[in-house]
């Protein structure tokens, strides 16, 4: 279809985008030093080719106290040079670019700025951080404001057509803005408006910095969500004072990042805070963003057409593709790798100081590395059998082509997508449908011969006469362990679970507490509690009351137990587990680690649990069993490999056919693998 609206041009202050996309402000951790690299220029020339129209860098940090760990840096004229080369290069690819001056306030890390004391409106602990900031005084408050505007004038030295202030995800301004953080008494704190002081008087500055045609954005956070703190009346209020204070532009997302609310995960609808957005865009009379899930053109135009925001902020969505934007024009749609909320690549990695990657796209970061890939001709193209269609061999087959190379591709199914089908299957990895689907359209699309139904073995692989083998059918075979089960109490895997082969009953004993454990935990409880269609139904039609609904919404009628002899939600990428464990909490699934199964009778299990891992004493404990199910990992299947490489034919292995991965890391080694062509 035609996104008339997505790619109409707009105008913020002075300046001219040619459509309505907006790529988000980002940590990578690409900067070491805070300088322009090649590795940071490549990643945002590879969006800019892809068709953003508005590219916003950063943060960058303006001082000493509030940047983070290699990120851009904007505080001293060093740096100009570097970023006005990186600006050119922006230009020259057809985007306009801007910068986000960056500063954590309480959320800062010492470790990251020399082992200063972050400093904050108030001395109040950072339950992010895990570190108590100094309260600043007036003279810092007014020194950061300047810092803050010389970093500003650095920016547009540098060529950047645009300055965004950071005023979201909890950081300073967000600080001040809040009651919870700003405890002054002071002109500074107290009334709400004398909270918003400070970034009034910080737009100003910025203003006065770099001119009255110069145009300022801010991010704002929409909704603090976080009890106590600002809700989106505030929020409302805050545009309206920046609007009046100078700024041209505001780009809205959700809330802080010590919020207990999901945001960024699939748990979040597309365009999950469209309502948000819809308040400020009827109080202000400047264009407005809305960020936030909203990895489909399709939701996209929909926010624009409604009104909601003048135009669409996409931060992982062009991560997952660059080029995001220049298939959405071109009716490619089908084509696009969607951002799958995962947050395994990006957020996870970020936050825990390692450079941004991202599980759909392997060449996240190495852009610098591929961007003068060639493309086979003559002589050099080969003929590439591919075994397993799981996301490593549909990876490499696509990636395969687009070198040049002829590729078949054989899968044992009946479809493509491998593992992926049992990833999608718990509540919020709706996602990773998608990802199969961009697989059967990517390899349609490229040219690759796909065989389903199709069982590899020497003999076929031999006759078929490959330039080069690679198996990527090594599926995890799930292990069962033995239990005292004398009564045949019925056992299954976590795999049958997802998939849909096996319903246990009411009473179920899941054996593995790691990432699938709790998942498939979650799956279950879901499974027997109220949808969020049922929801809808009863409170659109009004016939239970607002306190049943919610008493319904946290309720679950299987009596669901996880055990391990190690710690519960182990296996998890860094801050993922914590919406799991959520609602695993919230539909009354009891968790018992450091245990042991005794024995299954009587319609019970009974369970020895140890109050701490090395503890030698265990209490007895019982609980409701009538179905076991298993999720205590998975081995590598090389076999095939192993039987053609018996065969004298040499294979180049990916996956778990080489050891356990997860679709990252299967991901990435198909794309390093294609590269090396």
């Amino acid at each position: 279809m035609k996104y008339e609206r997505l790619f109409s041009p707009i105008r913020i202050g002075t300046m001219e985008v040619k459509n309505r996309v907006v790529m988000a402000a980002m940590h990578t951790m690409y900067n070491q030093d805070g300088y322009a690299c090649p590795r940071f220029n490549e990643y945002f020339y590879a969006r800019a080719e892809g068709g953003c129209g508005l590219v916003t860098v950063g943060g960058a940090a303006i001082d000493d106290y509030g940047g983070a760990f290699e990120i851009m840096r904007l505080d001293d004229d060093r740096f100009i040079p570097g970023y006005k080369e990186f600006t050119d290069g922006m230009h020259a690819r057809g985007a306009k670019v801007a910068v986000q001056l960056f500063h954590a306030g309480r959320y800062a890390y010492s470790a990251g700025n020399g082992g200063r004391q972050p400093i904050a409106p108030s001395a109040v602990y950072s339950g992010y951080s895990k570190e108590m900031p100094r309260e600043m005084t007036v003279e810092e408050i007014h020194e950061t404001i300047r810092r803050g505007a010389d970093a500003a004038l650095r920016a547009k030295k540098a060529g950047f057509d645009m300055v965004e202030i950071s005023g979201s995800a909890g950081y300073l301004i967000c600080q001040f803005n809040s009651p919870l953080t700003n405890l002054r008494t002071d002109e500074y704190g107290g009334s709400r408006e004398n909270r918003f002081r400070f970034a009034r008087e910080y737009v100003a500055a910025v203003r006065e910095a770099v001119g009255q045609d110069y145009p300022v954005a801010m991010r704002i956070a929409g909704n603090d969500l976080v009890p106590g703190s600002n809700t989106n009346e505030d929020a409302v209020a805050f545009a309206v004072e920046m609007e009046k204070a100078g700024i041209d532009f505001i780009n809205m997302t959700g809330g802080w990042h010590e919020s207990k609310v999901p945001q960024i995960t699939a748990e979040l609808p597309r365009g999950g805070w469209n309502f948000l957005a819809a308040e400020i865009k009827k109080a202000v009379n400047i264009p407005v963003a809305v960020s936030n899930r909203i990895n489909d053109p399709k939701v996209a135009e929909v926010l624009l057409a409604t009104g909601v925001a003048d135009m669409i902020s996409l931060g992982r969505p062009l991560i997952a593709d660059p080029d995001w934007c220049r298939k959405a024009e071109n009716g490619e749609e089908d084509l696009i790798r969607k951002c799958m909320a995962c947050n395994q690549g990006c957020l996870a990695r970020v936050f825990f100081s390692r450079p941004s990657e991202c599980l759909v796209n392997g060449r996240v970061g190495r852009e610098y590395e591929t961007k003068d890939l060639s493309v086979a001709t003559g002589d050099d193209v080969k003929n590439i059998l591919v075994i397993g269609g799981g996301p490593g061999g549909c990876e490499f087959a696509i990636r395969a082509s687009e070198r040049g190379h002829r590729v078949t591709l054989w899968e044992k199914d009946e479809k493509l997508g491998g593992q992926l089908w049992q990833a999608a299957a718990p509540p919020h990895k709706q996602e990773f449908y998608e990802l199969i689907r961009y697989y059967e359209n990517a390899l349609r699309k490229s040219g690759a011969h796909v065989v389903l139904n199709k069982n590899a073995n020497a003999e076929d692989v031999k006759s078929f006469g490959a330039d080069m083998v690679v198996v990527a059918a090594g599926r995890g075979e799930p292990t069962v362990i033995p239990v005292n089960n004398p009564e045949g109490v019925p056992v299954c895997t976590s795999n049958d679970v997802l998939l849909g082969k096996v319903i246990p009953g009411k009473n179920v004993l899941v054996i593995g507490g790691a990432s699938v454990g709790c998942e498939t935990a979650q799956y279950l409880a879901q499974e027997a509690s109220v949808s969020a269609e049922q929801c809808f139904h009863m409170l659109k039609h009004g016939y239970e009351s607002y306190e049943e609904i919610e008493r319904l919404v946290h309720t679950c009628w299987r009596n669901i137990t996880v055990v391990d002899i190690a710690r519960i939600g182990s296996g998890f990428d860094a801050g993922t587990a914590w919406p799991v464990m959520k609602d695993l909490d919230r539909l009354g699934v009891k968790r018992y680690p450091f245990t042991s199964v005794v024995e299954i009778a009587g319609g019970k299990a009974v369970l020895a649990v140890r109050a701490k891992k090395d503890s030698e004493e265990t209490t007895r404990v019982e609980v409701p069993c009538d179905s076991i199910v298993m999720a205590v990992g998975a081995k590598p299947n090389n076999s095939l490999a192993a039987e053609l490489e018996e065969a004298g034919i040499q294979v180049y292995s990916l996956g778990d056919s080489v050891k356990l991965s997860n679709v990252l890391g299967a991901v990435r080694q198909a794309c390093e693998l294609a590269e090396r062509l």
